[in-house]
């Protein structure tokens, strides 16, 4: 009698050139990855791999996407990855999926940051209804009104914030919003004073288009000169081409929360990563804009004032304007394929034309006029030499 035919994997074709159509699980964890690359990450760096596997996927660190100035300790990165872990939490709720999480699972491995694994049981509904959210999503940094939320929605966002270990202080009272006023301005200050910060920010605000990453110039505000906001946005505009409107009127008499968590290691870091992204698409499920405020926390020395002034035996991870905002453009995504790893469908054909370079390093730019070409000028712009 013939031994039976071995299963095959699914998705594999088989030796007869037939397709076998994927399981639900299978579906269920691509749609997972398509979530995850739309969540938010620091300056749309998208520092993350995605690895599929039968009944499970990986988030993996993508290190070359590091911003080594401002992030050299990774946390912002691993903020990033959490909040693509959030994402792919609620994409399985809302396919009916329950799930196991193991954050940080190898200690020998730490670019492994989560495995997700399809598990039995109920799916968790609370996340699910936050799935239609996620695709409309969007940092959005042009001048919020002056609405604030209730004490209702805060003790809601706070709730959603302890669910992921994470805790959501409201800053209300006047001298907390004065120190986050100079501890705002004063991290602003020194970043802008450093070459390299200033050479970063260039970066990855002047992108070629079909790499999908960075900040475009339509999602940021013009900046003129003539800004003076007390909490100042951070300055993208790097080429003064910036889409948005110059006026963002940002001061204390928004809505600001702090998020903070116990520890601060990269446990701690992928929580409020998680935390963030829970929090913004509950605000965004409910009509509201919202954007994080990096900048005081990303310097150790305000960062260190503000923990002492208003985190106290907490470490904080992101501050968080809320309020509401005329709806502003998606940014980019890296195509699929340079990001998740095991899909079963075909790569998406690529449109970017790439000149080839012996030594690897990006082309140089076009020559000017005269033969001149364009280097910093020290302020954020270019010049001609």
């Amino acid at each position: 009698m013939p031994s039976p035919t071995p299963p095959r994997p699914t998705g594999i074709p088989s030796s007869h050139g037939e397709e076998p159509q994927p399981s639900t699980v299978t579906r269920a964890l691509e749609a997972a990855a398509d979530a995850a690359v739309l969540a938010p990450s620091v300056h749309n760096t998208q520092p993350w791999r995605i690895v599929l596997h039968a009944d499970s996927l990986e988030l993996r660190a993508d290190r070359s996407r590091q911003l080594t100035t401002v992030d050299p300790l990774g946390r912002e990165l691993v903020q990033s990855v959490g909040a693509a872990l959030l994402n792919v939490r609620v994409a399985l709720a809302a396919a009916g999926r329950a799930v196991e999480v193991a954050r940080l699972p190898r200690p020998e491995d730490p670019d492994l940051l989560a495995v997700v694994r399809v598990a039995r049981g109920a799916p968790d509904a609370v996340l699910a209804a936050l799935a239609p959210a996620i695709t409309r999503r969007r940092t959005n940094r042009r001048r919020f009104d002056d609405t604030r939320p209730s004490d209702d929605l805060l003790r809601a966002l706070t709730g959603s914030a302890a669910a992921e270990d994470t805790e959501l202080v409201p800053l209300v009272q006047a001298e907390h919003l004065q120190l986050l006023i100079r501890l705002t301005q004063r991290a602003d200050q020194l970043q802008n004073a450093d070459a390299a910060y200033r050479a970063e920010l260039r970066h990855w605000t002047n992108r070629p288009s079909p790499d999908g990453d960075g900040i475009p110039p339509a999602a940021v505000p013009h900046v003129d000169g003539r800004q003076h906001d007390d909490l100042p946005l951070r300055d993208f505009d790097t080429t003064g081409s910036g889409g948005l409107p110059a006026e963002t009127r940002s001061g204390t008499e928004q809505s600001l929360v702090l998020l903070t968590t116990r520890e601060d290691g990269p446990h701690a870091w992928l929580r409020s990563g998680e935390a963030l992204e829970r929090l913004l698409l509950e605000l965004t499920a409910l009509g509201w804009a919202a954007s994080p405020m990096t900048q005081t926390i990303e310097v150790l020395q305000t960062r260190t004032q503000l923990r002492s002034a208003l985190a106290w035996d907490a470490h904080p991870q992101f501050l968080l304007r809320i309020g509401h905002a005329v709806a502003t453009t998606r940014t980019p995504r890296r195509p699929r394929h340079t990001v998740v790893e095991n899909s079963v469908r075909p790569a998406e054909p690529s449109t970017e034309v790439r000149r080839p370079t012996p030594s690897g390093w990006p082309v140089s730019p076009p020559p000017g006029p005269s033969g001149r070409r364009p280097v910093p000028d020290g302020r954020g712009g270019t010049s001609w030499v």
